[in-house]
C-alpha cells in the first residue's frame, strides 16, 4: 500500500506542476480534468502524510520500549502504543476505502426526473411524496433544488416532475435511489380500507457540461410552445415554453418553468444533453466490458428497488435486504441511512474488484 500511496504522491506533484502551465490553463477541457485529478489526489495525500507521521510515531514508541531502562517511561510508552495502533489500524481502512476508484460522475449536480407508474391517481400522489422526500433531504444537505418541468396529477401529486439538483457529492449520494419505488397503503379514496399498491419510477442523472459530451446543434429541433404550468398570467400567455427534440436518436427534452424562453431553452438542454451523456455513457461501458453487475444494481429503470409500507410503517430496500421501522421519519427526508448502505455496499464491491484484479 506504501508503493501506491508513494506513486499517487508523486502523480500529485506532477499535476500540480502542470495546472500552473501557460498551456493547461489556456486550455479549459485540460485544466478542468487535471484540476479534479488535483483535488482528489490531494485528499488522499494528506491522509498519507498523516499517516506516514502515525507510523513514526509508532517505530519510535516502540524503541523507547525495546530500550528504555526506565520502567515508568516504558509503561507510559506501552501506553500510548496501545492508543496508537488501534489509530493505525482505523487510518488504514480509510486510506484503502479512498483508494478505491471512484465513480467519475459522483461529484456532478444531478438531473432527477419522478414519473408516476401503475396504480393511477395513488400514483400521482406517491410520486409527489417522493418529490417532498428529496426536497427536504436536498434541503438538509444544503443542496439547491430548481424545476425544470412538471405535470401535476388530477388528484394532486404529479404525473411526471424534473427537477436539477445542484451541490456538493450530489450524483455520488443520490445515484442508487434510481429505479422503481413502490409503495402499499390505503388510499384517501378507498371506502372499504383496501391496501393498494402503486409505483413510481425515479431516474437520477448526472448533469454534464458541453464539455462533457458534444452535441449537434443542426441535429436538434426546436420548438415552442405555451405553459401549461404554474408561473402566471405571462407565461401562460407567452410562447415561453420550450421542447427540444434531438432527431439521430429521438430523444425528447422541454422544460415551462421559466417566464424567459432563453431560460427554458438552457434548462431542456440541460437535460437533453445529461440524457445523451447516459446513453452515451452505456455503450462505453458495454464495449469495454464494463457493465457492473453488482448487487446495489447499475441503475436500471425497470428494477424495483424499494418498497414503503405503509400499514406496517416500513421501508425495505430489496437489493441490500435493509428494511426501517420509520417510514413517516424516511419520507420527511431522513434517507441517511439507506444512502450510506448503498455507497458501503458499492465500496465494498469496489474493493474486492481491485483485490480480484
Amino acid at each position: 500500500m506504501l508503493d501506491k500511496l508513494e506513486a499517487i504522491k508523486e502523480r500529485f506533484e506532477e499535476v500540480s506542476q502542470q495546472l500552473i502551465q501557460p498551456d493547461v490553463a489556456s486550455d479549459m477541457k485540460r485544466f478542468k480534468t487535471l484540476n479534479k485529478e488535483y483535488k482528489d489526489l490531494e485528499k488522499i495525500v494528506a491522509e498519507y502524510e498523516r499517516y506516514k507521521l502515525l507510523l513514526s510515531n509508532i517505530e519510535h514508541t516502540k524503541q523507547v520500549i525495546a530500550t528504555e531502562k526506565d520502567e515508568d517511561f516504558r509503561e507510559m510508552a506501552k501506553e500510548e502504543l496501545d492508543e496508537l495502533l488501534p489509530q493505525r489500524d482505523q487510518m488504514e481502512e480509510t486510506i484503502k476505502e479512498m483508494l478505491i476508484p471512484k465513480d467519475p460522475d459522483d461529484s456532478k449536480d444531478i438531473i432527477m426526473e419522478i414519473r408516476a407508474g401503475a396504480g393511477g391517481d395513488e400514483a400521482s400522489l406517491f410520486a409527489g411524496d417522493l418529490f417532498r422526500m428529496y426536497s427536504r433531504f436536498a434541503e438538509k444537505q444544503g443542496w439547491k433544488m430548481e424545476l425544470i418541468d412538471a405535470m401535476e396529477g388530477t388528484a394532486g401529486g404529479y404525473k411526471e416532475i424534473i427537477v436539477g439538483i445542484k451541490g456538493e457529492d450530489v450524483y455520488g449520494k443520490l445515484k442508487f435511489e434510481s429505479g422503481v419505488h413502490r409503495v402499499q397503503r390505503v388510499p384517501a379514496t378507498e371506502t372499504q380500507g383496501r391496501i393498494h399498491t402503486s409505483v413510481a419510477s425515479v431516474v437520477v442523472l448526472p448533469e454534464v457540461e458541453e464539455l462533457d459530451i458534444e452535441i449537434n446543434m443542426n441535429d436538434i429541433r426546436k420548438d415552442l410552445f405555451m405553459s401549461s404550468g404554474p408561473g402566471g398570467q405571462s407565461v401562460n400567455t407567452t410562447y415561453s415554453a420550450v421542447r427540444l427534440t434531438h432527431i439521430p436518436t429521438g430523444i425528447v427534452a422541454q422544460c415551462q418553468d421559466q417566464k424567459s424562453q432563453l431560460k427554458n431553452f438552457d434548462k431542456a438542454l440541460a437535460v437533453l444533453r445529461s440524457r445523451l451523456y447516459e446513453i452515451e455513457l452505456a455503450k462505453k461501458n458495454e464495449a469495454e466490458g464494463a457493465q457492473r453487475k453488482s448487487m446495489v444494481g447499475s441503475g436500471d429503470r425497470s428494477d424495483k428497488i424499494r418498497t414503503y409500507n405503509y400499514p406496517q410503517g416500513r421501508v425495505t430496500d430489496h437489493r441490500i435486504g435493509l428494511t426501517v421501522y420509520n417510514l413517516p421519519t424516511v419520507m420527511e427526508g431522513n434517507i441517511d441511512e439507506f444512502v450510506e448502505q448503498l455507497r458501503i455496499a458499492e465500496n465494498a464491491e469496489r474493493l474486492k474488484e481491485g483485490v480480484q484484479a
